[in-house]
């Protein structure tokens, strides 16, 4: 009966000033609303990448060139030259690799695309046929490269669904078309289906041409930027890497692997560096969002502490009546909880709200779990103990005698 005495007349307190109570809760609902948004946006990310590298299967391997050196400086890893086509052609045909079901080599830049008078910016990819099989790509229309293609290095094009709308309009057949890219004409062959995503990986927005043309007349280059290779299962995985690496280790006359001029990676790979950086963000973001809840808790303590000073001869006249330090310290500790925690209750709600928006607005999947609310309300109700206590003890501190004389 004391408790809930205690809370019926916190709730009556804070009713008297509603205003008061509103501007209080504000800061808590900022806050909380900001944490779920945030952390929503780092995992949906994470989710989002995680998705779209699985999407390219479990069994690809990826064979990348190493690191460029200049005398004593080394540069970043993938710069080097040290991939060719006659590797991407030797991993296929050679009877030392058992375990390998197919091998695409790519080449890609980025470059402008131009169709009459709309023009963009994007990846072009120059490959072979076995591209669409490796990576797991459909065609929604027309073709995809042929071999006949390559090996005449002819000047034709496969458009992602996104490069596609933007040239020639949501709907548009652009099949026979031409596109410029680096002030050569291409015509339209294909159009693939979409996959989703977005970023450097999103096949949807790249333009796929014959990976001799992109050598030869786009880029004017001997090499290529990598070869994707898929194993015949996800059992085999090491077993091809290992063949791979032996192989390759021998085509560019290296005895010892610490030497190697290439690195194979995999998807579980890539997946656990793309998770330990999506992870990073998400705790950054949610560093800074804690930032707007500390704000809010400073805010509460400001308020009670007021509240304070209002209700000083009410306090002198409770405790000299008969109530104890820890009926008035419960008061104003209890008024704090309920403003924190209605507004958690509200900030969830918004930040809900938020991420959904957010997740409509850049294409996200919508994804809150359950963990961020928990630690919300977890937080809410901390920071209300908190920020509450001192101004509690305060009031609990004063001498009746001296509150019954405060004007």
């Amino acid at each position: 009966m004391e408790f809930s005495e205690t809370v019926s007349t916190a709730f009556e307190a804070l009713r008297l000033n509603k205003m008061r109570t509103v501007l209080a809760s504000l800061g808590i609902v900022i806050g909380i609303a900001a944490v779920i948004a945030l952390i929503s946006l780092g995992q949906s990310s994470q989710k989002a990448v995680e998705a779209q590298i699985q999407s390219l299967g479990s069994n690809l391997l990826t064979v990348m060139p190493g690191a460029q050196t200049s005398g004593a400086v080394r540069g970043a890893a993938g710069g080097a030259t040290s991939l060719t086509y006659g590797d991407s052609e030797a991993i296929l045909s050679s009877p030392q690799v058992t375990a390998v079901a197919n091998v695409s080599p790519e080449l890609s830049q980025r470059s402008q695309v131009v169709a009459g008078r709309n023009n963009t910016n994007t990846q072009i990819l120059g490959s072979t046929p076995a591209y669409a099989e490796v990576r797991k790509l459909t065609v929604a229309s027309g073709r995809f490269l042929s071999q006949q293609d390559i090996d005449a290095m002819t000047k034709v094009a496969v458009l992602g669904p996104e490069v596609a709308a933007t040239l020639f309009g949501y709907g548009a057949d652009p099949i026979g078309q031409s596109v410029r890219i680096n002030n050569m004409s291409f015509r339209v062959i294909g159009v693939t289906a979409s996959k989703g995503g977005s970023g450097f990986m999103n096949q949807d927005d790249m333009v796929f041409v014959p990976i001799t043309t992109a050598q030869k007349l786009l880029f004017g280059v001997d090499n290529i930027g990598s070869i994707s290779i898929a194993a015949k299962s996800e059992d085999l995985m090491n077993q091809a890497r290992n063949e791979v690496g032996y192989l390759l280790l021998a085509r560019h006359n290296l005895s010892d692997p610490a030497q190697a001029d290439f690195s194979i990676v995999s998807q579980e790979d890539v997946l656990g560096a793309a998770s330990q950086v999506t992870g990073t963000f998400t705790t950054l973001l949610s560093g800074i969002a804690m930032i707007s809840l500390l704000v809010g808790g400073i805010g509460i303590m400001n308020i009670m502490m007021i509240t304070v000073i209002e209700r000083t001869r009410e306090i002198g006249l409770r405790k000299s009546l008969g109530a104890r330090k820890r009926d008035i310290t419960a008061q104003f500790l209890i008024e704090s909880i309920i403003l924190t925690v209605v507004g958690g209750v509200l900030g969830i709600a918004l930040g809900v709200l938020l991420s959904f928006g957010i997740g409509r607005l850049m294409g996200l999947p919508f994804y809150v779990s359950a963990s961020s609310i928990f630690l919300s309300m977890g937080v809410s109700g901390g920071v209300g103990i908190i920020f509450g206590l001192y101004p509690a003890q305060k009031a609990a501190n004063l001498s009746p005698i001296d509150a019954l004389r405060f004007e």
